[in-house]
């Protein structure tokens, strides 16, 4: 065992080569550590890691105590665990390495400019807010996907490409019942709609998801778990609107309340207001990240 006065030696002899990179090289590294706990703790990832940690311990134990048997097991089981967790846990590590993805890098949009941009956003998100109280009121099915910095080209590729400026009639030719477009969903990518009767993606646990939810809401779930995306949906049989997010459905939208959260989503601040546009915008218009 070393003594007090060796451990003090060490640490002393430690601090006195300390420079200044090494001081930046640890806290870059505290921070990507910081990153992957925050990141873990949001997925199914983080009861695979309290197991993995659980093996660990008793795999010291059973050294520490000469427990041959356990030992020569619980190596064997760490020696696949990475393997193990590489296949059981793929979506969520897709996740993960799709959030590091996301850079704050600047891009350029194709001949548009910010306050373009935004211009058009503004006027999205009046008539998708429009569209879906005109919907709702109705009971008319309706599945619409904002994409942000995740691009969908997979599930676009499955519509019908339309490149149409939105608005509320379009949205209610698109979603009434006796159309060909209706059934799927509309994908909007810069403020425009971009393809109609688009299939989403299964959710990743469909068993656990509430029987009472439609094809719509599951696909929208889906869709949520596997992109930034901010999907709204209109129910067909209640006319209620609800949002999915990250994996997550919220529901009773109003129109206020939907409007809100679109800004807050789309332009990236909570407290986005009509004469904060051009302001915001700016962080989500650097934030953005063309294919």
């Amino acid at each position: 065992m070393p003594s007090f006065h060796d451990m003090k030696y060490a640490i002393v002899s430690v601090l006195s080569t300390l420079e200044i990179r090494d001081i930046f090289d640890f806290l870059v590294l505290a921070y990507i550590v910081y990153l992957m706990l925050k990141l873990i703790r949001e997925t199914r990832a983080g009861q695979l890691v309290k197991g993995i940690l659980l093996l660990v311990a008793g795999y010291f134990i059973s050294t520490f105590l000469k427990l041959k048997v356990m030992q020569y097991i619980l190596e064997k089981v760490l020696d696949i665990g990475v393997l193990a967790m590489i296949i059981l846990f793929q979506p969520e590590l897709r996740r993960v390495l799709e959030k590091f993805g996301r850079t704050q890098l600047g891009v350029h949009f194709l001949g548009l400019t910010s306050d373009e941009i935004v211009q058009k956003w503004n006027v999205a998100i009046e008539s998708i807010c429009d569209s879906c109280v005109e919907l709702s009121a109705s009971c008319t099915g309706a599945l619409i996907v904002v994409e942000r910095q995740v691009r969908l080209g997979e599930q676009i590729e499955t519509g019908t490409i339309l490149n149409a400026q939105p608005s509320k009639e379009i949205f209610g030719n698109i979603f009434y019942p006796k159309t060909p477009l209706h059934d799927g969903a509309v994908i909007m990518r810069d403020g425009i709609i971009l393809a109609a009767a688009c299939f989403l993606p299964k959710p990743q646990n469909d068993a656990i998801i509430n029987k009472k939810l439609g094809s719509r809401h599951r696909a929208a779930i889906g869709m949520s778990e596997n992109s930034d995306a901010v999907i709204i949906v209109v129910s067909e049989e209640t006319g209620q609107i609800s949002v999915a997010m990250n994996g997550v459905l919220t529901r009773d939208y109003t129109r206020e309340k939907l409007k809100q959260l679109l800004k807050s989503e789309i332009f990236n601040d909570s407290n986005i207001t009509e004469g904060d546009d051009r302001n915001i915008f700016s962080s989500f218009f650097e934030r953005r990240k063309k294919k």
